[in-house]
C-alpha cells in the first residue's frame, strides 16, 4: 500500500518549488506546472525506468515535457531525482545557468528535447517512439525495450504539427507512445473556449488512438491509467487528464493569468501555508519526500546494471547483433561510406544523383531510415521504399517512412529520431515546401541534430508548375538558420560527396539543394578539384592564367553556367568559384579564403537561381549578383531561363557590360 499522505506531501513540495523557482526568476509559468504536478510526480516516482547515476542510459524511458513553458516542474522532478541541485532551481533563467526558461536538451541532465515552440515536443515524441520501435524490432527487446512519455498542454493540441504526426504514430500503431493531455481549459489569453472546439478523445481515436479520460488529480486513477496504457500493444495512448490551472493555489486556482506569470509573495506564502509547508521558506525540500521520490532507485540501478550485462553478453557472443549495435550507436566517422560513379560529360539532374546514391548506400547504412512528404518518384526515394518496406505497414523493422503531405510534421519526427539516436534520419520534398519545415529544421540546428533534409527542385527549372512550386527565396532563407550546412552540389559526383558530408556530420542539420533539370557531369581530368572542393565549401573550380582580374561565383545548376559563360569572355582572365556549401566555407581559415577569392580582386559578380541577398558578403556592395529576386511564372524551363537571363549569353553580357 502506498503512503497517501506523503504521496500528497510530495506533490505539494514539488508545487512549492514550481512557485518558488519562478517567484525567485521573477519570470515563468507556475500555474500549467501546478495542474499537472500529480500526473508528473506518479510518472517519475513510481512508472519512469532510468538509471539515477546515469541521465543518458541508452534504454532509459523517454519523457518529453512538450509542454515546455512547465519547465520550472521538470526541474523540480530532476531535482528530486538527483540529476540537479537545488542551487540550479535558484538559478531558473538566468544566464549560464542549466534551467532555462524551455528546457535544453544538451544542456540540463535528463531534458531529452529541446521543446520550446508547442506542438512539437509531441511531434518530436513520435520520432523517439518510431526509433525505438525500429530498434527493439531489429535488435530484439532485450537491448531496446522502453517507453516514451509526453506531457502535452492545450497549446501543444492546438498546433497542427502535432495533430499531423499524432495521425502518422497512430498509423504506425506505435503502442509504447503514452501521452498525457493536461486538460485544464487554461491558455495564457484566457479559456480555451474562445479558440477551440475539437473534441480530442473523438480525434484521437480516429487517429486509431487509445484514449483514457481521468481526473488528473486522483493520483490512483492516473497509476492506473498509465498501468492501462503500458499494457496495450497495437495503439498509442492519450490520457486525458481534467486538471484545474494552478492547483492547490490559496486564492488563484483556476485563474488564467497564472499562466504565464508568477505568483504574489503572500499567495505562495498562503498556499504553503494550506498545504501544511513552511510558509516563508523557501526551496523546502524534507528528507521524508526526497527518500519517497527515490524510493525505487536501488531498483533502478539494478534493472540498468542487468541490462547492461545482458548488452554485454550479446555483444560478446553474437556478431551479427554486435554488428548492427555498432551501426546503430557508432560515431558517423565509422560509417562505411562508398558511392556510385558517374559518367563525365553525361546530363543528369542532381535529384537523379541523390537517388543512384541512396540506392547505393542504403545496404551498407543499415540504420539509414526516412522517407518523402508523398513526393517518392520526384524525390527519387521510391526504390528505397521498394526495396526496405514500409515502416508500420510492412512492419516496425521496415526502413522506408511514408509521411504524407506532412512536411513539418516530417521534420519534427526526424528530429526525434535523431534525439533518441540509432536511426540515421532524412526526409524529402520540394524545395519550396521546406517553408512548411522550417521552424523544425531550426529546430534541428539548435538542438545540434545531424538530420539530412533533402530538398529538390530547387528554382524555377521546375517549370510549368509555376510560382507557387518554385523556390526563390527559399536557399537563402535556410542560410540563415546558425548551424545549417546548405549543400548545393554543382553535379551528379560532388551530390555524393556532399552526402558524405552530410552523412559523417554528427551536430549539424544538413540540406541538400538538388535540381530537377539534368547538370552536365564535370569531368575531374578537367577540374580536378571538383573531386575533394566540397569538403571546404567554396573552392577554385577553373582558374586562368595569371592573376585572376574577375573572380565568378556560382552554386549548384549555375556552377556549369558560369564554366560556359566564360568562354563567351575570351581574353579575361577569370577564376570560377564553385561556392557549394556557404556555410562550411565560411568557416575555413580566413588564409584560406583568401587563397580563394583575393582581397586584391576587386571584380565579382556571382549567379544563383534565387534571392541574391546573400552574394554580397562575398562581392561587396560594387558586386554584380545575378539571381532571381521576384517571383517566377507557368512556362517551360527553358522558356524561363531565357526570360530570366539564365543563359551564357546573358551571363557574359551582364558581366561584360558591368567590369569590361
Amino acid at each position: 500500500m502506498r503512503d497517501e499522505s506523503l504521496d500528497q506531501k510530495t506533490v505539494d513540495v514539488i508545487r512549492a518549488l514550481v512557485m518558488d523557482t519562478v517567484r525567485a526568476a521573477n519570470s515563468g509559468h507556475p500555474g500549467g506546472a501546478m495542474s499537472s504536478a500529480d500526473f508528473a510526480t506518479v510518472l517519475f516516482s513510481e512508472f519512469l525506468n532510468f538509471d539515477p547515476d546515469d541521465a543518458r542510459w541508452f534504454n532509459r524511458d523517454r519523457f518529453v515535457l512538450s509542454a515546455g513553458h512547465e519547465s520550472a516542474l521538470l526541474y523540480s522532478l530532476l531535482h528530486l531525482a538527483g540529476f540537479i541541485t537545488l542551487d540550479d532551481l535558484k538559478a531558473f533563467r538566468q544566464m549560464g545557468s542549466r534551467t532555462p526558461g524551455h528546457p535544453e536538451h544538451d544542456m540540463t541532465p535528463g531534458v531529452e528535447a529541446t521543446t520550446g515552440p508547442l506542438g512539437q515536443g509531441l511531434a518530436m515524441s513520435v520520432g523517439m517512439a518510431a526509433a525505438e520501435a525500429h530498434l527493439g524490432a531489429r535488435l530484439g527487446a532485450d537491448a531496446v525495450d522502453h517507453f516514451t512519455y509526453v506531457l502535452a498542454s492545450d497549446g501543444d493540441l492546438q498546433e497542427p504539427v502535432a495533430l499531423g504526426a499524432a495521425s502518422l504514430a497512430g498509423l504506425w500503431g506505435l503502442s509504447r507512445l503514452i501521452v498525457f493531455y493536461d486538460s485544464n481549459k487554461v491558455q495564457l489569453a484566457g479559456p480555451t473556449k474562445r479558440a477551440d472546439c475539437a473534441d480530442y478523445r473523438k480525434i484521437f481515436e480516429a487517429f486509431r488512438w487509445q484514449v483514457i479520460e481521468v481526473d488528473g488529480h486522483d493520483r490512483a486513477a492516473i497509476r492506473e491509467a498509465v498501468r492501462d496504457a503500458r499494457l496495450e500493444t497495437s495503439r498509442p495512448t492519450l490520457i486525458i487528464g481534467h486538471t484545474v490551472m494552478a492547483k492547490g493555489a490559496a486564492t488563484r486556482e483556476g485563474d488564467h493569468g497564472t499562466h504565464g506569470e508568477p505568483l504574489p509573495p503572500e499567495e505562495i506564502a498562503a498556499t504553503k501555508k494550506k498545504m501544511g509547508l513552511p510558509e516563508n521558506e523557501t526551496f523546502h525540500v524534507p528528507a521524508d519526500v526526497a527518500a519517497h521520490f527515490r524510493a525505487r532507485f536501488d531498483g533502478l540501478r539494478e534493472n540498468a546494471r542487468l541490462w547492461r550485462e545482458n548488452l554485454k553478453g550479446r555483444l560478446a557472443d553474437d556478431a551479427d547483433f554486435a554488428a548492427l549495435w555498432k551501426a546503430a550507436t557508432g560515431p558517423r566517422a565509422d560509417l562505411a561510406l562508398d558511392w556510385p560513379g558517374f559518367e563525365p560529360g553525361a546530363k543528369l539532374a542532381t535529384r537523379q544523383a541523390w537517388g543512384k546514391c541512396l540506392d547505393h548506400i542504403a545496404p551498407r547504412l543499415p540504420f539509414l531510415m526516412g522517407g518523402s512528404a508523398d513526393l517518392d518518384p520526384s524525390n527519387q526515394t521510391a526504390k528505397f521504399r521498394a526495396a526496405f518496406g514500409v515502416f508500420g505497414e510492412d512492419g516496425l523493422d521496415k526502413r522506408s517512412m511514408s509521411f504524407g503531405v506532412r512536411e513539418f510534421p516530417m521534420a519534427a519526427i526526424l528530429n526525434g529520431m535523431a534525439l533518441h539516436g540509432g536511426p540515421i534520419p532524412f526526409g524529402a520534398t520540394f524545395l519550396t515546401f521546406s517553408d512548411y519545415c522550417r521552424n523544425a529544421i531550426r529546430m534541428s540546428a539548435l538542438q545540434k541534430l545531424p538530420v539530412l533534409y533533402v530538398f529538390t527542385h530547387d528554382s524555377f527549372h521546375l517549370g510549368e508548375d509555376g510560382p507557387t512550386h518554385q523556390p526563390v527565396e527559399h536557399v537563402a532563407s535556410l542560410r540563415l538558420i546558425p548551424d545549417v550546412l546548405d549543400f548545393r552540389p554543382a553535379d551528379a559526383g560532388e551530390t555524393a560527396l556532399c552526402l558524405e558530408l552530410a552523412l559523417r556530420e554528427e551536430k549539424r542539420p544538413s540540406c541538400l539543394f538538388l535540381t530537377r533539370q539534368g547538370l552536365p557531369v564535370l569531368d575531374p581530368a578537367v577540374y580536378p578539384a571538383v573531386k575533394d572542393g566540397a569538403r571546404r565549401g567554396g573552392y577554385v573550380l577553373a582558374d586562368c592564367e595569371g592573376e585572376p582580374e574577375l573572380l565568378l561565383l556560382a552554386s549548384g545548376s549555375e556552377v556549369s553556367l558560369a564554366l560556359e559563360a566564360v568562354k563567351l569572355l575570351p581574353g579575361r582572365n577569370i577564376r570560377v568559384v564553385n561556392m557549394v556549401c556557404q556555410a562550411l566555407f565560411d568557416e575555413q581559415s580566413a588564409e584560406y579564403r583568401k587563397s580563394v577569392l583575393p582581397p586584391s580582386v576587386g571584380k565579382r559578380a556571382s549567379v544563383e537561381a534565387g534571392r541574391t541577398d546573400c552574394w554580397f558578403k562575398y562581392l561587396g556592395c560594387d558586386g554584380l549578383a545575378i539571381g532571381l529576386n521576384h517571383f517566377g511564372e507557368s512556362a517551360p524551363a527553358g522558356e524561363l531561363a531565357k526570360k530570366y537571363g539564365f543563359t551564357p549569353e546573358n551571363v557574359a553580357k551582364l558581366i561584360r557590360e558591368r567590369f569590361f
